[in-house]
């Protein structure tokens, strides 16, 4: 395997002497003066720069700097740190294609947007996410003594900023956000240690219709993009289903939201080691069995025959399951009791969006929360809300031969045939970028052959050229790049 790429510093007052002196037999890379300058000079923009190094005069000549060893030479892993991704223009197109379709779904569904810090207060998350996410953060203590962490997610920072406006903003709230957030966790396909997150969420609103209008809004997500009921569907369950079995057996309340995260393990380690972890938060065997039994139910009419159909679990259920037919997407959805999110703030539906060949983790997910703001010192507000990522979405979009080419795409190429004419080629560039026109200059003095190569490579729609002799006239040549038809204008009609 190939070595990863990696930079070399040289500082620059030690190369003019290196290639004074031997210009011809030492080549720059084998100097016995490479090393990091940012470590000699303490103004150093570089970020490498420390302060704790400043230069020391020879002995006998003032204002000189030593020789340092050759083994301060600097060299730089390019690559992102692990789990973290860069975004070249290609990719960066891909993102806001996403991202643009991410909005425009919001939008149709009534939803403003909000954004909040990458950096928040440790606390948002240590008290009642859970204790997986707890060892996922990224935090640390800042210059000011205080706990923060870069947010693993988008829901508790939406209800510190709910509890800030109080009743300054009317009920209900539509929100939406797309925000990067990290986790320091195992990495497999679609999952890295930060991605971003599609956020919708719904305050106020305290039956099913929330989550119904939720889902909805990512069943017209994927009908936009191209992804069919046939590639994917939704788990849906309520967290009330394990809270009537888990009272039977007079189970703690401190222990549900414990249970809870140890189901979500279901699938992911052996059933043995579940019922062990469930035997530690103090249920007993026989609620457990029953509790796994219950888990294992997939209609929402044996569900029925084995709660009743009085309790709030079920009822809301045949709400949801009865919007979604009034919403049109009966066939996206499917009732799955072993389905309770990993998150402890959810107390009632909860729901998952899964690829139906099941080759890849959740693609979204989410649920109500109707007690989330008290934890934080709020009132208690119904809420439901979901989170969906950029990153199985990518993966289920490639699985699918769907992932769309964005190439870039720019109306105009301009170039001056004459060094003089540069300042004429930014006229013509400004007048149509006031135009609201997109417009590639060339900044260099470059030939023909190049500038069709670059038109080419960013898909102009049309080349203009300003000559001497058509600008003697005040017209430039305009090429439509794709008929070959060329013909000169007057600058004042350019369009």
């Amino acid at each position: 395997m190939a070595a990863a790429p990696s930079l070399l510093i040289l500082h620059p007052r030690l190369t003019h002497i290196a290639t004074t002196l031997c210009p011809f037999s030492v080549h720059r890379s084998r100097l016995p003066f490479l090393f990091d300058h940012s470590r000699y000079h303490s103004c150093s923009t570089s970020p490498f720069a420390t302060s704790d190094v400043t230069e020391t005069p020879r002995a006998g000549r003032s204002n000189s700097v030593s020789s340092p060893p050759v083994d301060y030479a600097q060299k730089i892993d390019v690559n992102p740190p692990k789990g973290t991704r860069d975004f070249p223009p290609e990719e960066m197109r891909l993102r806001n294609w996403l991202f643009h379709n991410f909005r425009q779904v919001s939008e149709l569904f009534g939803f403003e947007e909000v954004d909040y810090p990458v950096l928040e207060s440790e606390a948002l998350y240590i008290r009642k996410a859970g204790e997986e996410i707890k060892d996922q953060l990224y935090c640390f203590e800042d210059k000011g003594n205080r706990r923060v962490a870069l947010r693993p997610e988008l829901t508790p920072s939406l209800a510190r900023l709910v509890i800030q406006k109080g009743k300054s903003v009317p009920l209900p709230i539509k929100w939406f956000a797309i925000g990067q957030c990290w986790r320091y966790e195992r990495m497999t396909r679609g999952r890295r240690r930060e991605h971003y997150q599609w956020n919708m969420d719904i305050i106020g609103v305290p039956d099913a219709t929330g989550e119904a209008e939720l889902i909805s809004s990512i069943v017209t997500f994927f009908k936009k993009i191209g992804i069919t009921a046939k590639d994917v569907g939704f788990k849906i369950s309520s967290r009330k289903v394990l809270q009537e079995v888990l009272n039977l057996y007079s189970v703690p309340e401190n222990s549900f939201a414990k249970a809870c995260i140890i189901i979500d393990k279901m699938g992911k380690i052996p059933m043995e080691e579940i019922k062990k972890e469930l035997r530690s938060v103090e249920l007993s065997n026989d609620a457990i069995e029953d509790l796994l039994q219950v888990l294992s139910i997939k209609s929402l009419t044996e569900l029925e025959e084995k709660l009743g159909g009085s309790g709030e679990a079920v009822r809301d259920l045949k709400q949801l399951f009865s919007l979604a037919e009034k919403f049109g997407y009966s066939e996206w959805i499917q009732f799955d009791a072993s389905v309770v999110r990993g998150l402890a703030y959810y107390t009632g539906i909860v729901f998952e969006g899964f690829d139906r060949e099941g080759k890849l983790r959740a693609i979204c997910g989410g649920g109500r929360y109707d007690y989330l703001l008290s934890t934080f010192g709020g009132d208690d507000i119904p809420a439901c809300g979901f989170g969906f990522g950029d990153a199985v979405i990518i993966e289920l979009l490639k699985e699918r031969q769907l992932l769309p080419e964005v190439p870039l795409e720019v109306e105009n190429i301009v170039c001056s045939l004459d060094p003089d004419l540069q300042g004429v080629a930014a006229t013509v560039a400004t007048r149509l970028r006031g135009k609201g026109q997109r417009v590639d200059l060339v900044l260099e003095n470059k030939p023909l052959k190049w500038v069709f190569k670059r038109a080419a490579r960013i898909n102009a729609q049309r080349l203009i050229l300003v000559g001497r002799s058509e600008w003697e006239k005040g017209m430039v040549n305009v090429k439509i790049l794709s008929t070959g038809e060329q013909h000169q204008v007057n600058l004042d009609d350019l369009q």
